[in-house]
């Protein structure tokens, strides 16, 4: 029979090719065992994994995919649950999985779009993004934290010229209460409505402001989280508070979520701030239910 040596036997990589002293003097060889080379592999296994688990949970979204609790307002393909205006004439559309407005709608009414089903106390979850500010805007306001308006010395309003665009989240059915999408440099998040109410207490009108600036660049998508229970209303936008329980007076007890229409155009020139915008990833849910 053929015999193999032991000193021939294949290397292991778990074993070292030095030779145990005691076991060399009696002639026999063997491998030692070594714990260093052991944890080396055990280590490589574990970042493997690991990479592997943190590749799955980068991997993005699926747009138009309602989380767990939520329900889907916009499904990526049409306008099904929403009230086009009567002779939109397809301005209102969806195009690659997002509501597209060009803020040239031909209706003759109200040129928002508004859900189907009213509602009453609710998280909604609202992507939205701005695609261009074509007009240059020169009555800006430089607006304070109280919801006022800055003065120079001579007591002269003090405004700014940006280029400006202009849409928003209108809530229960009033234009009042619209959470605003546009370039002023208070960041998006405000209700114009109520701010600008000289009847409004002044807590109103100071909630109503911005905490904050949150916007992304024009172009780039940006993400509200708008909670609204009775008439208080917080706003999250791109992860940061930018109103906290915000009181909206009168606001009625429920009604329809809509989507702004602004803007519109003197001899083929925008003679306003348009809605040149896009949303998607609308969820709501409802609460008290």
């Amino acid at each position: 029979m053929k015999t193999e040596s032991l000193n021939q036997s294949p290397a292991s990589p778990y074993h070292s090719t030095r030779r145990c002293e005691k076991c060399s003097r009696s002639g026999i060889s063997h491998r030692l065992f070594e714990p260093k080379r052991a944890s080396w592999i055990l280590a490589c296994f574990l970042v493997a994994c690991l990479s592997g688990i943190f590749a799955i949970a980068a991997a993005p979204v699926a747009d138009n995919v309602a989380p767990q609790g939520y329900v889907l307002l916009f499904n990526g393909k049409d306008l099904a649950g929403w009230k086009i205006p009567e002779g939109d004439g397809g301005h209102w559309k969806v195009l690659n999985g997002v509501i597209d407005y060009d803020a040239e709608s031909q209706a003759k009414g109200d040129k928002s779009l508004w859900t189907d089903r009213a509602y009453r106390d609710f998280v909604l979850q609202v992507d939205w993004r701005l695609k261009e500010a074509p007009y240059l805007n020169p009555e800006i306001p430089y607006i304070l934290p109280d919801g006022s308006h800055a003065r120079d010395i001579h007591g002269k309003e003090m405004t700014l010229s940006l280029p400006d665009a202009d849409s928003g989240i209108l809530l229960r059915g009033q234009a009042k209460s619209q959470i605003n999408i546009w370039c002023w440099p208070i960041g998006s998040g405000e209700i114009y409505g109520y701010r600008m109410d000289p009847k409004m207490p002044p807590e109103v009108r100071a909630g109503a402001t911005p905490r904050t600036q949150a916007d992304k660049p024009v172009g780039e998508w940006n993400h509200y989280e708008i909670t609204l229970i009775g008439d208080r209303v917080t706003v999250l936008l791109n992860g940061k508070k930018v109103l906290d329980g915000t009181q909206m007076p009168g606001i009625p007890v429920e009604g329809p979520i809509g989507l702004q229409h602004h803007g519109s155009k003197e001899n083929g020139k925008w003679a306003g701030p348009p809605s040149l915008v896009q949303f998607k990833n609308i969820y709501i849910r409802e609460l008290g239910k």
